[in-house]
């Protein structure tokens, strides 16, 4: 969660404040003035709709999403000539994002917390709670629900005697279905499988799957046009989708001891490439798509751990795909506006953008692969 939150403020925070800058620039107020009461902004905002509904990522998301469009819409007249001058005089988002990088990723690397990847669950543990008791007298349904601050769970019920397991995923904060403590259990309908795992594959990737997030820039630092980067990540998503189906139908099963690694190892791989060489090289669509396939098994474990109902099968296994596209698509575009659009096509860009960030990540992706290697 450090680093998502890393990329929530670089990504989301400042951008209001910088256009705000671009609509105000010339009227004399300062671009830290602007940062400011953006941040101040968006932070106002998010607290009120937590206060009113809970915390949502979505929710959140979609909010910071209409107040960056308004904010770019309202500067849109404005936004050509600044973009002109913040090229030639500070490129503030680059050294802001860095900035911020270090402010949280250092105290994470030397008190060693817990990041949240496919190895550590949902959020930064996960947990398997076994509660027992007694069924009260006159009890005919049962119904789950769990304090939002411990994240999402998943929870499964079985008969007694019986071999199939019901399992369903369960949102933070939210209650489950109800379900009757004897006679047949009726699934949910399609569209609310969809829906539901839909949602569970883009917060897969955003926020929660960092080590996924990483390997998605580093495909997009290395490519400053747009065209080559969908095609790397149509192969990727091509890639796991066809793992992530072969698992969930148990043709292949490997060991997240054996995955987990390798996929840190893709993450290295990705990024000492942007380290070593400034040209997008034909053969790396073919790279990206077997990485693709390490990483369908890392999303496996996910579905594995919340399984997918019998009679939906298929509907979850699509929904959840759409989802984790959706989820890289978006890092993708917040990536695009934070840098890409802005600097991709100058001559600083490979020395204070691509290596920078290629280095840090690859430094993330090195440390994550020996301490899931020694785990």
């Amino acid at each position: 969660m450090l680093f998502t939150l890393l990329l929530l403020t670089g990504l989301f925070y400042f951008l209001p404040g910088l256009l705000l800058h671009a609509r105000l620039r010339h009227r004399g107020l300062t671009l830290p003035v602007c940062l400011g009461l953006g941040l101040a902004g968006l932070i106002v905002i998010d607290v009120w709709l937590a206060s009113l509904v809970g915390y949502r990522f979505i929710l959140q998301l979609a909010a910071n999403l209409l107040v960056v469009g308004g904010a770019g819409w309202w500067a849109r007249g404005q936004l050509r000539d600044w973009l002109a001058w913040a090229r030639t005089q500070w490129p503030w988002p680059v050294l802001g994002w860095l900035a911020v990088a270090a402010i949280f990723l250092v105290p994470a690397f030397v008190i060693n917390l817990p990041f949240d990847t496919d190895a550590q669950g949902f959020g930064f543990l996960a947990l398997t709670v076994r509660l027992s008791g007694s069924i009260p007298p006159g009890a005919r349904t049962l119904r789950w629900t769990y304090a939002p601050e411990y994240g999402g769970s998943v929870l499964r019920l079985r008969r007694a005697g019986a071999s199939e397991v019901i399992a369903a995923w369960v949102r933070e904060g939210e209650a489950s279905a109800t379900y009757p403590l004897a006679g047949d259990v009726a699934g949910a309908t399609r569209s609310a499988v969809f829906g539901q795992y839909l949602v569970l594959g883009f917060t897969h990737i955003l926020p929660k799957g960092l080590d996924h997030m990483l390997f998605v820039l580093g495909l997009f630092l290395l490519s400053t046009r747009l065209s080559p980067l969908l095609w790397q990540v149509t192969a990727f998503t091509l890639a796991h989708s066809i793992t992530l189906a072969l698992s969930m139908y148990g043709v292949i099963e490997l060991s997240p001891a054996i995955v987990e690694p390798l996929i840190a190892a893709s993450i290295v791989a990705v990024a000492v490439e942007n380290l070593l060489t400034a040209r997008l090289h034909a053969w790396r669509i073919f790279v990206v798509f077997g990485f693709g396939l390490l990483h369908g098994l890392g999303f496996a474990g996910v579905l594995t751990e919340i399984g997918l109902p019998r009679d939906e099968f298929v509907t979850g296994l699509i929904a959840f795909n759409v989802g984790v596209e959706g989820g890289q698509l978006a890092v993708i575009a917040l990536a695009f506006l934070t840098v890409g659009y802005w600097f991709r096509h100058e001559s600083w860009y490979r020395a204070r953008v691509v290596l920078p960030l290629s280095a840090l990540i690859a430094l993330t992706g090195a440390y994550w692969m020996v301490e899931r290697l020694w785990a």
